[in-house]
């Protein structure tokens, strides 16, 4: 079996791919790469037994179709040194030698029958279907990934929750002091339906949704789930388990809203948190008429910092604490100019939103306050 590859395209697509294989495997061939050639088409899948990911290339003068697998780590690493030009594969079905000849020289290896690699779990015949935009997806993950918790009591909470209905699909994270909720509009499914996608494949799809043209395809039963895009596919075994109510723990009623710049306030807490203390990271925020003010201290060294910024409030002048990088990923993950933070009292919620919400979409962020030393 013989084919020729781009040696930029094998390695951009091997290096992506590679990103779902663990350090720690239980099967040892899982540290390879699985090659498949048929039809002159090469396909590439690699795996963690949980989550699979699947890409296709091009290849030329190809010769011959069957499966190989190759270590990873040897074949990226040596690929990837390769300037732009057809390499050629020449595979030994028998014995497995392959020999990987460039413009000036070659590589031998061995690798492993491709029929021992695992099949990975696939969404059943009953599954159903939704499809987006890549960007719209891109969106939803990448602004609740943050707030994914990583609690070994509470699985449920350790992905992103797709919770869909015939008028929007909502988007949400929450880790116990942080919660993010982006509904998107655009989207619609027939019926009422909702999974939990755990926060590897929610990784690897951040990575490679940016550079995906046209929909994403996602295909779901109550195990697993496949999302197919252009040139790659992911798929992965569900978070199993009921999603709390995450409606129920959104105030509705914060009396208090403070309009700010977003990058202004931002800029503030990078500067003013280096002086917070390094076990509580405790950011204190003054909210008063046309300015909110961002403080820190850490008794321990005798260190403090404050900083003004203009804002746009006439309410009632009120403390609350935050934990300053929680703050700042919040702030991080809205694309406006401006924030609006709703607040009620130092001992609840704030609930921070753009100032503008972006079109067919609703965003708000919960983030839960720090109790105030004075």
């Amino acid at each position: 079996m013989r084919f020729n590859v781009s040696s930029t395209s094998l390695s951009n697509r091997l290096q992506t791919i590679s990103r779902v294989q663990s350090s720690k495997n239980a099967l040892p061939i899982l540290d390879c790469i699985l090659f498949e050639l048929a039809n002159g088409v090469l396909k590439m899948t690699a795996s963690d037994s949980e989550t699979t990911m699947v890409t296709t290339v091009e290849v030329t003068d190809a010769d011959g179709e069957g499966k190989f697998a190759i270590g990873a780590k040897q074949l990226i690493s040596s690929v990837k040194e390769i300037s732009e030009q057809p390499i050629s594969f020449q595979v030994d079905q028998n014995s497995f030698a392959i020999e990987i000849t460039y413009q000036n020289g070659k590589y031998n290896l061995i690798g492993q029958n491709g029929y021992e690699f695992p099949v990975p779990n696939s969404v059943n015949a009953s599954s159903r279907s939704l499809s987006m935009d890549a960007q719209v997806m891109f969106n939803g993950i990448s602004r609740s990934l943050f707030a994914a918790a990583d609690d070994e009591l509470r699985p449920q909470m350790n992905g992103v929750y797709f919770d869909m209905t015939p008028d929007s699909i909502t988007f949400v994270a929450s880790d116990g002091h942080k919660l993010v909720r982006n509904r998107v509009f655009s989207v619609h499914i027939d019926e009422p339906s909702a999974f939990i996608l755990p926060k590897k494949p929610a990784l690897l799809l951040k990575t490679v949704l940016p550079k995906a043209e046209g929909d994403a395809v996602v295909r779901f039963d109550d195990r697993n789930a496949e999302i197919q895009l252009t040139d790659y596919t992911i798929s992965c075994r569900l978070i199993e388990g009921r999603y709390p109510n995450y409606n129920s723990v959104i105030p509705t009623d914060n009396p208090f809203r403070v309009t700010a710049d977003r990058m202004a306030f931002i800029s503030a807490l990078r500067r003013v948190s280096v002086f917070a203390s390094q076990s509580s990271a405790l950011i204190k925020v003054h909210v008063d008429q046309g300015t909110l003010t961002v403080s820190a201290q850490d008794l321990d060294f005798s260190t403090s910092a404050e900083e003004h910024i203009m804002c746009d409030y006439d309410g009632t002048p009120m403390s609350i604490g935050f934990n300053g990088p929680f703050l700042i990923d919040v702030l991080n993950s809205i694309t406006s100019n401006d924030i609006v933070l709703e607040l009620a009292d130092p001992s609840r919620a704030g609930v921070i939103t753009p100032a503008e919400q972006e079109e067919n979409e609703d965003l708000i962020m919960l983030l839960m306050p720090m109790m105030l030393k004075d």
